[in-house]
């Protein structure tokens, strides 16, 4: 996905870019009927891909064979780069685990990729997580200081760790799951594989979605419900936040709410930005939540104009949303350019100078003599908003009227959204007006802060990078040591 309202069409950049950044995907998946897995993972992972494009991986293991032998591979790259035929055939096992993966966290290298294997005292751990730990340096200085030696620098291994200390005066594996997280904080989802389970944890606030579906004699839980779509699965529920699953043969489902709390805080921006618009998220559509977006935009922010188009992917949404409730004809004003590889665009202001017009192009018949209303779901830094504006005006646009999706930005995240410091946010000590001037457009408007919890149905939201309240106590200095408080 690429909404351009700033670089999010190059979400393969470091964090250097003026984009806002996906976190991962996860995939887990155990057949009781003792098929193989790995290439049902490998198209849930292709459906998950806009979570991530950095990295992926899958580790499968066989239940029936030799315990402790996991199967896995990993690149870097997108899923059809990373896996072929020749590397998917070998994989045998009917349980197993798959990440796809953007650096939230860690630096961009195939060490850091996903799953994370561990081989310990009592057999393997394959885990796969997404979210971003507001406590991982503290508890990973703990264990250096007891002789833990780290393989890589992402807080994942980190809760690796954890479970595998925790697993030795454990029961189970999902009991060693359960006290580890009691450890953590921050934003998780994780799915675990052990040699006779396959386990999955979300994290109190449910900051990161993760459902469970079913097909044939087969369970699974991903990221989002449209990875079950792809693979031909039944959506069977969503993981409740602070819920620990566990899923065997013999029980079939398992349920843990030993962590959860009264208060809620999903990421709003799963249901603005990072989620496919085909997936439900707690029960509610993504879709209908942009439709709504853009209806509320509509009602708070209306503007006499010819046409509203939206920028692509996310703003289609919204922009239809706009259209609908005011009245005005949605149309198409950008064509997108599917087919340019993730290594087309590297992470250097010259490129991005040119990422807009590749990856976008304006038609000019769709515009020129139009007032245009352009939605879009953010703006960041605002670098790719005043280009895409004067890509309007270029093919002849009379009138650019904005209109985004979400509020400003004004607080950096600490739960996984690659949203950086205060002074790099176009919207930190600037009005609407600023802003409008900045990107060169006739009228901006935002979507209301106060529409948030209306726009997905009632939910229990964090809103932390609007408002600067976060659900809980934020850190002194982030994880990526990006930014500090």
């Amino acid at each position: 996905m690429d909404n351009n309202g700033f670089v999010k069409d190059t979400p393969w950049q470091t964090n250097g870019d003026s984009g806002l950044h996906e976190e991962c995907g996860v995939f887990g998946m155990y057949d009781f009927d003792g098929g193989d897995v790995a290439s049902t993972i490998y198209y849930g992972l292709f459906a998950l891909q806009h979570r991530g494009q950095e990295s992926c991986g899958i580790a499968v293991s066989e239940t029936n064979g030799p315990k402790g032998k996991v199967t896995s591979y990993k690149g870097m790259g997108l899923v059809n780069e990373v896996f072929t035929q020749d590397n998917l055939e070998p994989m045998h096992g009917d349980i197993g685990v798959g990440h796809v993966r953007y650096s939230t966290a860690g630096a961009s290298t195939r060490e850091n990729a996903q799953p994370l294997v561990l081989n310990y005292v009592k057999g393997t751990l394959a885990l796969a997580h997404n979210g971003n730990l507001i406590n991982a340096m503290e508890l990973r200085k703990d264990l250096e200081y007891t002789g833990a030696i780290f393989q890589t620098t992402i807080d994942s291994e980190v809760i690796a760790y954890h479970i595998a200390r925790e697993r030795l005066n454990s029961n189970s594996v999902e009991e060693a799951v359960g006290r580890a997280c009691q450890k953590i904080k921050g934003a998780f989802a994780l799915v675990v594989m052990s040699p006779r389970k396959l386990v999955g944890a979300r994290d109190p606030y449910g900051f990161k979605p993760l459902c469970i579906g079913k097909r044939d004699n087969a369970y699974i839980l991903a990221s989002e419900t449209c990875a079950l779509d792809t693979i031909g699965a039944e959506y069977v529920r969503d993981v409740l936040p602070g819920e620990i699953v566990t899923i065997t043969p013999e029980v079939g489902i398992q349920s843990d709410l030993s962590l959860a709390l009264p208060k809620e805080a999903r990421c709003i921006f799963e249901y603005i930005y990072f989620a496919r618009p085909d997936s439900h998220i707690d029960g509610v559509s993504v879709y209908a939540s942009r439709i709504k977006a853009g209806r509320f935009l509509a009602m708070d922010s209306p503007v006499d104009a010819d046409l509203v188009v939206g920028v692509p992917e996310s703003g289609n949404a919204a922009a239809l949303g706009y259209s609908l409730q005011s009245g005005i004809p949605y149309g198409t004003a950008f064509v997108k350019n599917g087919y340019v590889g993730r290594t087309f665009i590297k992470p250097k202001q010259s490129s991005r100078e040119s990422s807009v017009r590749v990856k976008l192009n304006v038609l000019k018949e769709a515009v020129d003599g139009k007032r245009i209303i352009m939605i879009d779901d953010s703006i960041v830094r605002g670098t790719t908003s005043d280009r895409i504006v004067k890509m309007l005006r270029d093919a002849g646009a009379t009138e650019v009227h904005v209109r985004i999706s979400s509020p400003p930005f004004l607080w950096p995240c600490y739960f996984g959204t690659d949203i950086p410091e205060r002074e790099q946010l176009i919207a930190y000590n600037r009005s609407i007006e600023d802003i409008r001037k900045i990107i060169g457009a006739d009228s901006l408007g935002y979507l209301g802060v106060e529409r948030l919890e209306e726009m997905v149905g009632g939910l229990s939201i964090c809103k932390g990078c609007f408002t600067g309240t976060y659900p809980m106590e934020p850190p002194k200095e982030d994880i990526r040591g990006d930014f500090e408080r």
